[in-house]
């Protein structure tokens, strides 16, 4: 990680134009000469690699001082050269001379601001604290400076609270399956953690010169519990320009990342088009081929800058980073959040509020499958110095909690950011440049603290077939909170295998359905409420053709015990059933209701005809017609599961399951 540069955002004044002073505190002409060089020195000896050659300007301005070693405007021009560098502790050095020289060169205290923000870099509280209150004291403190160095007043007082409070942290490589000597950086899961899809830097022969660019690389999870070899996206994802912060679907079969524009404006890749700087684009795998992708339709992408997508796990809600620049130049970034619309369109992006943005810079966001918890880096928060992590939560209402910093060691002087946490909230991954790794910038994973962690989640997996030919069918599923009503996830299987995998949190009930033209709905209902340790709910599900006479179950219509009238939950399965019959209007059903064997045989047939009824009348009610159906009550007659196999069952859990099969409401189709 790139330890942070409060200079983003206040340029020192110094490189590229003249002090302000005249004349020098020099008389030296051969002194003013070096340093005059030494201030366009970096951009003289650009190199488009590695930039602007700092050194150089540090080793002219050195010479400056050998003419004159009281020339303290060479001392402040090494210094901000210095921090450019990231060399914090010889930018301390030359401030402190500067100030040695002459304590009052600088009117409104700013030598004293850039000194306790490099201290404040390599965590000398203490000495920045002393420092920045010096500047605030100061009546001519330039008013510019005032608010940063108020929010670097309180990083520090946190920061010494953090590291005597530090958070259980122990950063683990994920190993050479993914790192290498190069960069990589921002990871994505699936939703079953089974495969990383991440960012490294390359440097690509088909790139003029050999310039370093961004593509996507996947690693599988091995049965060894190893990342395997990872190996590259197809070449109509990764083309010689940049893409890069991908987030990929829950089920691995979409992706929306980002592709920068090269200097002329063109974006590459096959009829890749963009709105201007970095843009969202879109691809979808079908079978075992991603298409060519295109800008991300809607409203999301504008002339400005977008970057590090995070889709939720439903597919419905999108984060992403905008950035825009102000009039100094500098890009200001703030998370933004965009809704799928019905038409398959994203639509027109909102700001994040006030509470979670900041006047200063946001990055690097992730929703968690769990859809509440947003994890987040800014510079703008009270953290560490740099740029730190934090976290928020969205109340039942909507609204974000005030963000929490993650805390120290997770958080320290350099720039934290890449976060990514796992399905299961334990385990979050991030990228480093810390000693150890395989070089540069690597991809780790830890432990995540209780208090930080989401709401978990188990993926939720199978496959849509004909109950008939056992072919795979494309079907279209919708699962819904049967307490809240909520529809939690909207998509479909596989065009190709008919496979489907989404993420759910637990502790909820939920209800399926699932339709495809020329079948009958097949719906069920499951709970997550305890998850027995496992991290997957599976569910094969088999489709009857419309010309199947066999009997289907309404899975997720519920009565009160004893009684014929539908619990509030039963409203979601039976509105879609509905739909479904006024989608065929010539289909005609006979709704059968069924007990089990436990109670009065007679009270059990007038029962089960009750409830048939109350079908019968909620379908008339919403507009379907008496002459489409009939009712009937059979009781406990027809059991799906004899009273002789339940009896078998070597659990009172299994026993009351088996008796719940059997108390159903179901429909057939009549001749």
């Amino acid at each position: 990680m790139n330890k942070f540069f409060y200079l983003l955002f206040f340029s020192f004044f110094i490189i590229g134009c003249s002090t302000a002073q005249f004349p020098y505190s020099t008389s030296n002409k051969k002194a003013i000469k070096l340093f005059e060089e030494a201030q366009k020195a970096p951009d003289a000896n650009f190199d488009p690699q590695k930039g602007p050659d700092y050194k150089k300007g540090i080793e002219i301005a050195n010479q400056a001082l050998e003419k004159d070693p009281q020339f303290w405007e060479a001392h402040l021009l090494i210094a901000e050269l210095f921090e450019r560098t990231n060399d914090y502790v010889n930018a301390i050095v030359h401030y402190k001379k500067a100030l040695e020289i002459d304590p009052n060169h600088s009117v409104s205290g700013s030598t004293l601001y850039y000194l306790s923000a490099s201290q404040l870099a390599i965590g000398q509280y203490d000495d920045a604290m002393t420092n920045i209150e010096r500047f605030l004291r100061n009546p001519n403190a330039n008013e510019n400076l005032i608010g940063q160095a108020r929010q670097m007043q309180s990083n520090a007082r946190f920061a010494k609270n953090a590291i005597q409070n530090p958070k259980p942290f122990n950063p683990i490589n994920v190993g050479p399956g993914i790192n290498t000597a190069l960069p990589e950086y921002f990871p994505t899961l699936t939703v079953d953690s089974k495969t990383l899809l991440f960012t490294r830097r390359i440097n690509d022969p088909r790139v003029e010169h050999y310039f370093a660019q961004e593509d996507f690389f996947v690693s599988n999870f091995g049965d060894d519990k190893k990342w395997g070899t990872s190996f590259p996206m197809p070449q109509n994802v990764n083309t010689i320009n940049n893409e890069g912060a991908p987030t990929i679907a829950s089920d691995g079969k979409s992706l929306i990342f980002v592709g920068c524009s090269d200097e002329t404006g063109t974006y590459y890749g096959e009829n890749r088009e963009g709105k201007g700087s970095c843009d969202l684009f879109f691809t979808q795998r079908i079978g075992n081929k991603w298409t060519n992708p295109i800008n991300l339709p809607g409203n999301v992408n504008t002339m400005h800058w977008e970057t590090q997508p995070s889709l939720s796990a439903d597919g419905k809600t999108l984060y992403f980073i905008r950035g825009i620049r102000n009039r100094s130049g500098s890009r200001d970034s703030d998370i933004y959040v965009s809704y799928l619309q019905t038409d398959g369109t994203w639509g027109t992006a909102q700001r994040l509020p006030n509470n979670v943005n900041t006047t200063y810079a946001e990055e690097s966001v992730c929703i968690h499958p769990d859809g509440r918890t947003l994890y987040f880096a800014s510079r703008g928060h009270v953290g560490m110095g740099g740029s730190d992590l934090f976290v928020t939560r969205m109340d039942e209402n909507g609204n974000w909690s005030k963000p929490e910093n993650l805390g120290y060691p997770i958080n320290t002087i350099y720039d934290e950011n890449s976060l990514l946490v796992a399905p299961n909230g334990e385990i979050a991954f991030f990228a480093s440049n810390r000693a150890g790794g395989y070089g540069d910038l690597d991809i780790y994973y830890f432990e995540l603290p209780q208090e930080l962690r989401p709401v978990k989640t188990l993926y939720f997996e199978g496959k849509v077939f004909d109950a008939v030919t056992k072919n795979s069918i494309p079907g279209h599923f919708q699962l819904t909170d049967l307490k809240t009503g909520k529809v939690m996830i909207i998509s479909d299987a596989d065009k190709v295998d008919g496979t489907f995998m989404v993420a759910l949190p637990i502790n909820r009930e939920y209800a399926i359905s699932v339709t495809y033209t020329g079948y009958f709905p097949y719906t069920l209902n499951f709970n997550l409420l305890i998850p027995d340790g496992k991290d997957s709910y599976h569910l094969d599900i088999p489709l009857n053709p419309e010309t199947s006479q066999k009997e289907n179950v309404l899975a997720n219509v519920f009565f009160d015990l004893g009684k014929s009238t539908l619990r509030p939950e039963s409203k979601v399965e039976l509105n879609e059933f509905v739909s479904y019959l006024k989608k065929n209007p010539k289909i005609r059903i006979e709704l059968g209701g069924h007990t089990d064997s436990r109670g009065n045989k007679d009270e059990n047939l007038k029962l089960s005809n009750d409830r048939a009824k109350t079908v019968y009348d909620y379908l008339i009610a919403n507009g379907i017609s008496d002459t489409r159906l009939t009712y009937k009550g059979f009781g406990s007659i027809t059991p799906i599961i004899s009273d002789a196999e339940i009896a078998k069952l070597s659990s009172d859990i299994e026993k009351e399951q088996a008796h719940q099969k059997n108390r159903r409401t179901v429909y057939t189709i009549l001749p």
